[in-house]
């Protein structure tokens, strides 16, 4: 009736932009993403306490935050068949800033998801858990398992094809290196969901979008098998580029991008020419993400602090969501 997990964060190398299912949270076209170490978040599950308590980051949950972990919850108690596990306790707490251009959700939904199912008494199943993370944030899907992992669109309106599967373990690309760069710890004007829908909805860029990214999944998993950082950087670069435009697009117009963070992007280009390999992802956000090796990490690193950066995060390619055997409470 209790299990804790801790699972990572991950990073889109291919975006997720938008869904076509706000309540299943269906995406428009599959994506790509890194699952990042060491950077994580662990939960704790229990069921058949007096009463449902949600502690995030040391405060009590409350209102979307709170109804959004116990909804995730009542899939399990389904999944379990069994209405009487009773109320639930959930504790979860992150290491990494969470105004970093990371998508801390993906790991705290991906974490409960697995440790709701074992303390349910269910199996280790990554489809499964792949589903019910995703009902809790869509990019969650992605971080059950580690290394590269890709999430199907599916096709089908109950989104039971819909989910991630891991295409490279953690393992196939050691030398990889992600340098989280935080430019700005500020609150976003408009949150990724609200941007989605605006994009959505507004933009006429949108189905082009679409069309574009979802081709450039399987490139993405070509330049991945080859550890072709250069093909895969400027893919990272262009599929980033593409995302914010469509945004630029919507009415009213959305820029995640401050000033700091073209000036970065604009440093890159030039350390390219200076034979630096190191290239940019950029979430719905201002913090861009450096795609580098182990190498150059550290050129990387004083790159964007050079350009302003707050703080810098060096990340490898993160595991699996794991069962822990010390719990929170």
């Amino acid at each position: 009736m209790k299990a804790t997990v801790l699972a990572h964060p991950n990073i889109a190398l291919v975006k997720y932009w938008g869904k076509r299912d706000d309540a299943l949270i269906l995406p428009h076209q599959s994506s790509l993403s890194l699952t990042l170490s060491p950077l994580s978040v662990t939960t704790t599950v229990e069921f058949g306490v007096p009463t449902d308590a949600v502690e995030l980051n040391g405060h009590v949950a409350k209102g979307s935050e709170r109804e959004r972990v116990l909804r995730l919850l009542e899939s399990v108690r389904a999944q379990a068949g069994d209405k009487s596990l009773g109320p639930a306790k959930v504790v979860s707490r992150g290491d990494f800033p969470m105004a970093a251009g990371l998508a801390s959700s993906a790991a705290g939904f991906a974490a409960l998801a697995v440790a709701g199912r074992a303390a349910a008494g269910l199996p280790r199943d990554t489809k499964a858990e792949s589903i019910l993370a995703r009902l809790g944030s869509g990019s969650a899907c992605r971080s059950v398992q580690g290394g590269f992992c890709e999430w199907q669109r599916g096709e089908r309106p109950d989104g039971d094809d819909s989910f991630a599967v891991q295409r490279f373990d953690a393992a196939h690309w050691p030398e990889l290196r992600m340098v989280v760069a935080i430019l700005d710890r500020g609150e976003k004007d408009v949150k990724s969901r609200d941007g989605m829908r605006q994009a959505v909805e507004t933009s006429p860029y949108y189905a082009a979008w679409v069309k574009d990214a979802e081709a450039e999944v399987p490139r993405a998993r070509e330049h991945i098998a080859r550890r072709d950082l250069q093909a895969l950087g400027e893919l990272c670069e262009r599929n980033a580029w593409r995302m914010h435009s469509t945004s630029l697009a919507a009415e009213p117009p959305l820029c995640y991008l401050n000033a700091a963070t073209v000036g970065l992007i604009h440093q890159l280009r030039e350390h390219r020419k200076k034979g630096v390999p190191v290239w940019f992802t950029l979430d719905a956000g201002p913090n861009p993400v450096l795609l580098t090796d182990a190498a150059n990490e550290v050129a990387a690193e004083a790159l964007a602090r050079a350009c302003g950066a707050l703080d810098v995060i060096r990340c490898v390619p993160g595991g699996d969501a794991t069962l822990k055997t010390e719990h929170l409470f």
